[in-house]
Parts: structure tokens; sequence; C-alpha cells
């Protein structure tokens, strides 16, 4: 006599998300994680509190979705975004800040981040925007949604998202030897983004660049000049 299987609960099946939180506040980050762990289809793989600390880390978890904060030390969000994206492209990023000015919304998405939500909104909120993500669609919470209108196209060239980091890096004070170490990339190579960057934007100093980082938002993901 053959026994038929038992029926099995799809929900068994289904494999959890896998989640990073980036927050230099411990606090936040393990108020976030309590959260987010009492949701069966979600696990929290680890928290971190800084940029440098998930990027060292990224490659070995390969996490679905990470929340990361802006203001960090060492290596900011933003920077940390796109470093991030260049090794694990299949990673959806999602910023979780208390700012919630145009400038650091479409900054962030330019830089490769999937959605924005702000630290004040409902807990089932912060799970919608994972779902959604994770279903690769883009995710404004409701605080953050109408102020993303044309962010570029000011009478210049957009900047592209590895131009807006190098721009950070020059604006920060690093030299072009600094910036290609933190970036892993050549100093030629930052050479020429930093002439394409001044061009673009019609600025022929390093004090024209950082006056530019702070009045359109590029420094704020660092905690510089705030």
């Amino acid at each position: 006599m053959t026994e038929t299987p038992a029926p099995q609960d799809d929900a068994l099946n289904e494999t959890p998300v896998k989640l990073v939180i980036v927050d230099d506040h411990p606090m936040v980050a393990e108020g976030i994680q309590s959260i987010l762990e009492s949701y069966d289809d979600i696990e929290v793989q680890a928290t971190f509190q800084s940029g440098r600390a998930i990027i060292d880390e990224v490659e070995a978890l390969r996490p679905d979705v990470i929340l990361m904060d802006l203001n960090m030390p060492d290596i900011g969000g933003l920077s940390a975004t796109e470093i991030i994206l260049e090794r694990c492209p299949d990673t959806r990023i999602l910023i979780l800040t208390m700012h919630d000015s145009r400038e650091y919304i479409s900054t962030a998405l330019d830089h490769g981040a999937m959605g924005y939500v702000l630290k004040d909104v409902p807990t089932d909120e912060i799970k919608t925007a994972i779902d959604t993500v994770m279903r690769g669609e883009r995710y404004l919470c409701t605080g953050a949604q109408g102020s993303l209108e044309p962010a570029n196209g000011r009478g210049r060239d957009a900047l592209t998202g590895r131009e807006q980091t190098i721009l950070l890096q020059l604006a920060q004070g690093k030299s072009n030897k600094e910036v290609a170490i933190a970036l892993d990339i050549s100093v030629r190579t930052v050479e020429t983004h930093r002439k394409n960057i001044k061009r673009k934007l019609g600025i022929s100093s390093t004090a024209g660049l950082t006056r530019y980082a702070l009045e359109h938002g590029v420094l704020q993901g660092t905690g510089v000049g705030l």
C-alpha cells in the first residue's frame, strides 16, 4: 500500500529574506533587529556600525536586503551603497534615515538605492518596503513621496553615480591617491573623473567642488558640514 505524502506548508518551503542592518547607533540597530526578527520570512544576518564594516563582509554574507543609514563614520551610506552594488549587484539597498529632503533622496537613488525610508515610519511600513524591493520595485516611504521630481537636468549635465561618489570623497579634502585607495581604482581614473566633474559643473577649484557638494546634499550622507 502506497502512502500519500502529507501536504507541506508552503511557508516552510520559502527561503527567508537575508537582511543586514547598518546603523552607527547600536540602540537603533538593535530595536530594528528585534522588530524584524518577529517576522518568519526575514532573517537578520548581522548588524554593522559603519559603511566600511559592511563593505568588508558583504561578499561573504550576500544579503538580499541592506537597511543602510546615511550618516556614519569612516564611509557613509552613499559611498557604501555604490561600492556594495559593484560587488554584489543583486543586493537591494534600502536607505533608512531621518533626513527627508529632495537632495538626500535623489542622491541616494542616484547611487543605486532601491528605496528610501524614514526612521519615524511605522514598523509595518519598513516591512512593506522590504517586500517591495524584493519584488524588484522601488519604494519611497510616505514622507519621501513627491520629493523626487526632477532631481537632475538643471541646466547642466547630470553627474553619474560614480562621479557623485568621487565628488563626495574630493569634497572631504581627500587627495586623488586617497580616493583611489578608498574606492579601489587607479589614480588615473580618479583624475579623469575629477576633470569630467569639473567640466560638467563648470567648477575649476577644489573649494568650488566642496561648496557645490554642501549646497547640493552630496556631503549630507557623511555627516560632513552638518
